[in-house]
């Protein structure tokens, strides 16, 4: 016995309005429709889900523990109708995006938004990692990747710049014997820690904007730990402007360094090797929209 989906949203909808003619109206069929398909869905059940004695219906308790259970199947048969819809158009099953610190994240929230009610269906996945790394993701496995932009790419990498450019400081810990310091130039960096960007598919790291340490230098996958480096006095490090405003809380100083701060385009990039599908394309139209 499996019940279909009409009887079921005659059933839903008429518990939701409280008459079989208000259903009606508002699924666009005539009221001995919905009446037979409701008497039809009973007797597949075999329970009664109304009572008809009154001048209006009202459910049962069996129809009371069974309409959270019709919502249900009509949510799924409507995903599953979703889903068959955007197979048949070529969407593709899964999406994953690399994203980089670099990439500011209030757009980033606003566009899984619009990702979510555009492709409600589609499984998204999310990797974080910078540089490098992003590359070699977006060559193995994932769809598309956010990246400061490093040109030049490998051949079977396509890249496109987004709109507007992110700021780079350089940061310490505020009991760092650097914080505070007054005409610094980057030769005084240079005695002390540096805490740099490193990737895990390239050794040694690759080149970056910072100066010679000398040496001296510790290293993570990504800005969040290199902050947390930074917190705990380990050394100096260069961090996005906004990755420090939103989880330094107050405890790093931004060192006053000629040249610094450094603004930096962001990439999207994708390889030419796996063509995207429409909603890996639509995301990537997305990111590069103004705005």
């Amino acid at each position: 016995m499996y019940p279909n989906a009409e009887a079921l949203e005659a059933f839903v909808e008429a518990a939701a309005t409280g008459s079989f003619s208000a259903a009606a109206r508002m699924l666009g069929k005539r009221q001995s429709s919905i009446s037979e398909s409701i008497a039809r869905l009973e007797d597949e059940l075999g329970v009664v889900l109304f009572d008809r004695q009154g001048r209006y219906p009202v459910l049962t308790a069996a129809g009371e523990q069974l309409l959270d259970q019709a919502r249900a199947v009509l949510s799924a048969h409507d995903r599953l109708a979703n889903r068959a819809t955007q197979l048949a158009a070529g969407v593709e099953p899964r999406l994953t995006l690399v994203i980089s610190d670099t990439y500011q994240p209030t757009r980033y929230e606003a566009l899984l938004t619009e990702l979510d009610q555009r492709y409600p269906d589609l499984e998204f996945e999310c990797l974080i990692a910078e540089d490098a790394d992003v590359l070699s993701l977006v060559q193995w496995r994932a769809n598309l990747g956010l990246l400061a932009a490093q040109p030049p790419y490998p051949a079977d990498i396509e890249a496109a710049t987004l709109d507007g450019l992110v700021t780079l400081g350089l940061y310490v810990a505020k009991d760092h014997p650097l914080a505070g310091c007054q005409g610094l130039t980057q030769a005084d960096l240079a005695p002390y820690r540096l805490l740099r960007l490193s990737t895990v598919t390239e050794a040694p790291p690759p080149a970056c904007r910072l100066p010679d340490t000398r040496g001296r230098c510790w290293s993570a996958p990504d800005y969040l730990l290199l902050l947390e480096m930074g917190v705990q006095g380990f050394g100096w490090a260069e961090l996005p402007h906004w990755l420090v405003a939103g989880y330094g809380q107050g405890r790093l100083a931004e060192l006053v360094v000629p040249g610094w701060p450094q603004q930096v385009a962001v990439d999207v990039v994708w390889s030419r090797r796996r063509p995207l599908g429409p909603a890996g394309n639509w995301l990537r139209e997305r990111l590069l929209k103004p705005g």
